[in-house]
Order: C-alpha cells, then structure tokens, then sequence
C-alpha cells in the first residue's frame, strides 16, 4: 500500500487540556522541572551524527554559547534526578551531560540527553520533547496495556520521556534478522502478530519498522525477542485503520513474510487471541485509572472530525458493533476499542466457567 495515501502529511500538536493535567497531576506524572523544550532550541552551531558505518542518523548534535552551556547542563542534570531519582542536588556533581542532540526527522523533533555517570562511564538517555495530548494518551496506555512500564513527566509544554532500549527495527530487519536462526524466526513471528494485535486494539498508529525496537533477553540456551514500541505520537489521529495495522507498512513487510513462512494460519489466530486476552486482563487490572484517563479523551480534541468519521466507519465495518457507527470522538472509538475486547473475554471466560461446572 502506498505509503503517502496511508499517512497524512502532518499531525498537528495538541495541547495538554486542564482534565488531562489534573489526570498527570493526581498520577505523579507531571512536575516542575528547570528546563523547557523552547530553551534548547536556543542552539547556535550543529554537527550531523553518523552512524558506525558512516550513515547519516537524522540527528544533529547541537551546540550552545558558553554563557548558556552551564546553565543548561545544569538543568539537564537536574531532570535527570527527578527522571530517575528522587530530585536531590547530591548526585549532580557525579553526572555530566555528554551530549545534545536534534532530531530533524518525523513530528515531534526531539532532543536526546546523553547523560554519563563520571564515577563508572555508565551512560543513559532520555527525551525533551513538546508537549502533545495524543502523545500523552499514547504514552498512558503503553504503560498500562503492554507488558512494560514507562517512565515520563510532563511540565506545561514540556514532555520528558526516559529511553527505551532496544535495536531500532528497521536496523534489526536490515542487519541482524538474516543471521536469525529458524527457531528465532518463528519466536519474532509470532511476537509481530501479537505487537501487530495490541496496536490495533489501543489504536497506537504508525507502527513502521524506525518507530519500535527489537529487544533481545538471554535465556538459558536461546535469545527471546520481544517488540517495544518507542514512539507514540499518532495515538488515535489517523483515520485509516489500517495506520494502526503494523502489518501494512512496506517497512515491515519482511516481519510480514516471517509471519506468512513460520506460522499457520491456526497460530497467527492462537497468538491474536492470546494478545486479546493479555490485554483484556491489563484494562480489568487498571480499570479506575483507564476509565480515568477514557473519560477525559472522550471530550478532547486529538484528531479531526473527518478522521473519526472515517476510523469509526471502518471499525464497524470491521467487527460490526453499532457502538463504533453512533461514536462521536476519538475517545469514545478508543473507549468503544477497549470495551469491544474487554466483554469479548469476559464472554469467553464465563462461558468456560459453565462448561467447567457442566462437565463436572
């Protein structure tokens, strides 16, 4: 599918409404911090960053004037400590701000802080960027309805988001996937079809290759793959549903055919309900907290009117539920999503309760 009719051009930025901060402020997800993203715009000189095979990264490593160059490490430091501890000055003398850089690629335009330990040369990253509502929205959902927790802060227009590690996915399909072992291959098939699964369900967009990482993890005798995503700024904007189907990007066409070679057609449908159920166990888990956070995107602006109208159109084309036809946001397509799947499982639960208690 062509990639420019899949995507709009441009995802405007919306802005952090009262509800969603109340929300930020009642979770411990916002507090003040020194430093804003408009202030490390304020760079005078740039160098291009190159990969180790001497490629351009898309990423530029900024410089500032030696007035401002204190103050800004300094601050930088400083949300380092609240990111990562507890805000107290006595770890800043033991930190050193290695690097600033630019991402000139993609909406958000981030800037990635390279933060060294000078005791050990243990080094982190973590994130500036603009504050945005689907942003937000996206980053809130991934901690509650993937298996991984997530780490952010948001201060007014201000959004700082710890790193998540992992082998960029268009760099481990190029490089590393070709030297996978069959066994490898079928255990990152099956992982694709269910990170394909959980997007769709929590409508987490524009899952190409760049925007997750491939995580490895060491286990006995073997390596277990899992996929990350690390990018979350087309949370609930675009109105094609196939944007929130990682299977119909050209990028991921090669996990695409992973998943055609190494699993049967009884498999993918195996995994799909597995994913299904995982999550449907995640919202229940957290059902104060996503009804929360539900109910405050019902009544915000993350999307245009045409986009809902045509996302809401194909979902009920797609599953037939006349919630999604009578649905007039994009809160109430994510409300209706996450509702669709959670009485999908309890259904399926209680079903097997009678069975049980009948064949005993």
């Amino acid at each position: 599918m062509n990639e420019e009719r899949l995507m709009s051009k441009k995802k405007p930025a919306y802005p952090i409404k009262a509800d969603l901060n109340d929300y930020l402020v009642q979770y411990n997800r916002t507090i003040e911090i020194p430093v804003f993203y408009d202030d490390l715009l304020r760079f005078t000189g740039s160098i291009v960053v190159y990969d180790d095979n001497e490629e351009d990264t898309l990423w530029v490593r900024v410089y500032y004037p030696e007035f401002e160059r204190e103050e800004i490490d300094a601050s930088l430091k400083k949300v380092y400590s609240i990111l990562h501890s507890d805000g107290n000055d006595a770890i800043m003398d033991y930190l050193n701000v290695d690097a600033v850089d630019y991402c000139t690629f993609g909406n958000s335009k981030p800037f990635r802080i390279k933060i060294r330990n000078v005791l050990n040369d243990n080094y982190t990253y973590f994130y500036v960027k603009k504050a945005d509502a689907s942003r937000v929205y996206g980053l809130e959902l991934e901690h509650m309805l993937s298996p991984y927790n997530l780490n952010f802060l948001v201060y007014k227009d201000t959004l700082i988001e710890e790193h998540i590690a992992g082998i960029p996915g268009d760099v481990f399909i190029k490089d590393m996937l070709p030297k996978c072992t069959e066994s490898e291959k079928a255990q990152l098939a099956k992982e694709f079809v269910k990170f394909n699964e959980r997007c769709m369900i929590r409508l987490l967009g524009d899952m190409r290759s760049y925007n997750y990482v491939i995580v490895p993890t060491h286990d006995f005798d073997h390596v277990v793959y899992k996929i990350r995503a690390i990018d979350f700024d087309q949370q609930c904007f675009e109105g094609k549903f196939n944007v929130y189907r990682p299977q119909f990007f050209k990028e991921n066409f090669k996990m695409v055919d992973l998943v055609k070679n190494k699993l049967k057609k009884q498999s993918v449908n195996q995994y799909k309900i597995e994913e299904r159920s995982i999550v449907a166990k995640r919202i229940i888990s957290w059902e104060t907290r996503i009804e929360k956070l539900v109910t405050i995107c019902k009544t915000d602006t993350i999307s245009i009117e045409k986009n809902i109208t045509q996302l809401k159109m194909q979902i009920y084309k797609y599953v037939t539920d006349v919630k999604f036809k009578n649905a007039q946001s994009m809160g109430e397509v994510l409300e209706h999503s996450l509702d669709f799947v959670k009485r999908n499982y309890e259904t399926v639960s209680m079903q097997q309760i009678i069975e049980s208690r009948f064949d005993n």
